[in-house]
């Protein structure tokens, strides 16, 4: 049976109650959702918890002992209902890998904030700034796989989505009035196609902070540790810092102890992980340094340039352009337009705004503000592109 979560809130955790609160709301036009996930916690991250929020009615759904909630699905998916998020990239990678969702109409209030030159754009100063609620965060890296769920976390859970329609309401307006609704409405309808996407693990220690100082041996060493961690962080189903810091990971893999002493000297080498795996962590470094020197893990080369000595000029220029812009438009520069898409601009040297559009991360708005700009600047240096396969 369904039990009260906060005084505004209901807690539906049977498959019952859930198929019976979603058919309550099926003709509603509009409705707030989150999702809790524990990926700070657990190797393989699942969502743990919806909350949800209509005009007048809020609920928190517990999934870990339901089935798949179809009414929620039918909701979601249906065009004519707008879905709110705040920040939604990742409940919308979660909501498609749990239960293979697509939803098709969504308004995400961060992504309206940061278009508004709103400069704190996380949930709780939305709310401080709009309505002069002040959030509590001490929940904020709880584990939300525990169960039972205390009381006290549901009602943190719950408030994420509680005002989050009314702040949509008012930053809704808030475009219109600067026109920008076109720009919130191109940047929407990119996250409709947002996937998750299996990483391919065998290649992610390459993308660790540190992995580009050491040298291909020490890489092969580094590679055999990672490897071994997330088999032991699966295993576990722990998030892998909470097996062993990546720091450890690195100072292993360049002094390549061989002994467990050695491995144990290693400042931050947790004890436990020591006494149980040692071992297994000692028979890693040993294929790392098997590995032929002919097979040593390298970095990918990034794509060719021709060396170009006006380049950074060229990036300056556009970077003035986008400057001016931004003050003008009271709006962040980064959010105007990022340094990685003004290098793809001064390599193209497009000669009219409309060529920009070949950029595929350029934005429509973003041709409209910058272009004429953008070309202008790069006149001086204008006659074709150096980029070669």
């Amino acid at each position: 049976m369904p039990r009260s979560a906060t005084p505004t809130a209901t807690y539906l955790d049977t498959d019952a109650s859930v198929e019976a609160w979603l058919a309550s709301i099926r003709r509603t036009a509009i409705l707030a959702l989150d999702t809790e996930g524990a990926s700070f916690h657990k190797f393989v991250d699942r969502i743990y918890l919806l909350q949800l929020s209509t005009r007048d009615q809020h609920a928190i759904i517990d999934p870990l002992g339901i089935a798949k909630p179809k009414g929620l699905g039918a909701i979601l998916e249906d065009p004519k209902i707008e879905v709110v998020f705040h920040d939604a990239d990742y409940d919308l990678r979660l909501l498609f890998q749990d239960y293979g969702w697509q939803i098709r109409n969504v308004f995400d209030t961060r992504i309206a904030a940061q278009l508004l030159g709103i400069k704190a754009f996380g949930l709780a100063a939305l709310l401080e700034r709009s309505f002069g609620l002040k959030l509590d965060k001490k929940h904020q890296r709880a584990d939300w796989s525990m169960r039972p769920l205390t009381e006290d976390m549901l009602d943190y859970a719950a408030q994420d989505t509680m005002h989050l329609l009314g702040l949509r309401d008012i930053l809704h307006d808030e475009l219109e009035q600067k026109g920008r609704r076109a720009w919130a409405r191109e940047e929407f309808e990119r996250l409709e196609s947002i996937r998750w996407q299996e990483e391919d693990k065998s290649q992610g220690f390459l993308r660790i902070k540190g992995a580009r100082d050491l040298t291909r041996r020490e890489l092969a060493l580094f590679r055999e540790l990672a490897h071994w961690r997330d088999a032991a962080a699966l295993k576990l189903d722990r998030a892998t810092f909470r097996v062993v810091s990546n720091e450890v990971l690195l100072e292993a893999a360049r002094t390549a102890p061989d002994t467990k002493k050695a491995l144990g000297a290693i400042k931050g080498m947790p004890r436990g992980i020591l006494e149980r795996s040692g071992d297994e962590i000692l028979a890693a470094i040993a294929r790392g340094r098997e590995v032929p020197d002919g097979e040593l893990p390298r970095f990918q080369r990034s794509a060719r340039w021709d060396r170009d000595p006006d380049f950074d000029r060229k990036v300056g220029a556009l970077k003035a352009v986008r400057d001016a812009a931004a003050t003008r438009l009271e709006i962040d520069p980064g959010v105007l337009c990022s340094r990685d898409r003004m290098e793809t601009v001064a390599r193209l040297l497009p000669p009219e705004a409309s060529a920009l559009a070949q950029i595929p991360e350029f934005r429509r708005w973003q041709v409209a503000e910058l272009g004429e700009g953008f070309v202008k600047a790069l006149k001086p240096w204008a006659g074709g592109s150096p980029y070669r396969e």
